[in-house]
């Protein structure tokens, strides 16, 4: 799309730091520790398992029937202290916005109460989520950002309930749209160094599970723990504990690339070419309705987009987000 349509800046990498690599991987360097302490409150759900909810600020303190909230859905094994989450929610919190971000099942560092958690494609704990904010904030205008994982979970929610999100807006950062080709893409060449490390996160959740996952599937700690790749992972656990036949059949209902021209809301989807998460097949090519805007950045890797701003390394997407809701909500 022409970028002048849109109220943020264009994305340049910084300057000797455009490799696919250093974008991913810089901003874990520039932020080793979060940009501010949360208020910590857990969501009970009606099955009897919670959900770990990260706030900017106490939530009983915004009186304010107008102030804005932005709500963020993390990437797979994200958390509160991934540098893109405390640093979306700080920049939204430092233009006078509430900020709160849902931890998935088991993502917030207590194991959850079952042998599933989460995954691509659940969207009933996201409505649950989005429901009590509303509850809690009627009048409050309200918009989600999905990064990653969290992107592709987004797109699913918001093509499925349409013109009944409860948001004003939405943007998705990075997402995986196609899941089996993600699969195999983080499966070749230095990708399996992301690979190996997402692998690791969601190994170790599920061996802190390990007799709750043994009851259900009857997989043992050492059939975890041999576990080689996300596919593998997928078809273990993943699709099983979620009632997928296999993970090709969990990868095929829960991409959401198919499903992007049911969403009904105004929305900003940002791909990166060169992010090492993903192939061609996970660009957008067709054309989109005109309230969904498509931004494919040649460089930025995989949730990185490190820019240089003020003669500073920046994250773009702390500087650009802002400005788009900003924009969107002033409208007329």
């Amino acid at each position: 799309m022409n970028l002048s349509e849109l109220p943020i800046p264009a994305f340049q990498s910084a300057q000797h730091y455009s490799n696919t690599h250093i974008q991913t991987v810089l901003p874990k360097l520039l932020r080793r520790t979060p940009l501010f302490s949360p208020f910590w409150q857990t969501l009970p759900l009606p099955d009897n398992d919670f959900l770990d909810i990260a706030w900017s600020e106490a939530p009983h303190r915004t009186t304010s029937t107008t102030r804005p909230i932005f709500i963020l859905f993390h990437g797979l094994e994200g958390h509160f202290s991934s540098p893109y989450a405390n640093g979306l929610m700080h920049a939204f919190s430092k233009q006078g916005w509430l900020s709160v971000m849902m931890h998935f099942r088991g993502c917030s560092g207590r194991s959850n109460n079952y042998a599933r958690a989460y995954h691509s494609g659940q969207i009933q704990d996201t409505r649950f989520f989005i429901e009590s904010i509303h509850n809690r904030f009627p009048e409050n205008p309200k918009v989600a950002v999905g990064v990653s994982l969290g992107g592709n979970m987004l797109a699913n929610y918001l093509s499925q309930y349409e013109n009944d999100t409860f948001l004003n807006g939405a943007a998705i950062i990075s997402a995986p749209f196609e899941l089996s080709s993600c699969s195999n893409r983080v499966n070749r060449g230095v990708s399996k160094i992301y690979q190996n490390y997402l692998l690791h996160s969601l190994k170790r959740n599920a061996l802190n599970k390990a007799d709750l996952i043994h009851q259900a599937l009857k997989l043992s700690k050492p059939q975890i723990k041999a576990i080689k790749t996300l596919r593998e992972f997928d078809n273990l656990l993943t699709a099983p504990l979620h009632h997928f036949k296999d993970a090709e059949d969990y990868y095929h209902q829960c991409s959401a690339i198919s499903k992007i021209h049911n969403i009904r809301i105004p929305s900003l989807i940002i791909h990166s070419k060169d992010d090492p998460f993903m192939d061609s097949q996970v660009v957008l090519s067709s054309p989109l309705p005109e309230h969904i805007h498509y931004y494919l950045t040649e460089h930025g890797g995989h949730v990185g987009f490190v820019e240089k701003h003020n003669g500073k390394l920046n994250l773009w997407l702390e500087r650009s987000l802002p400005l788009y809701f900003d924009s969107l909500l002033n409208k007329g």
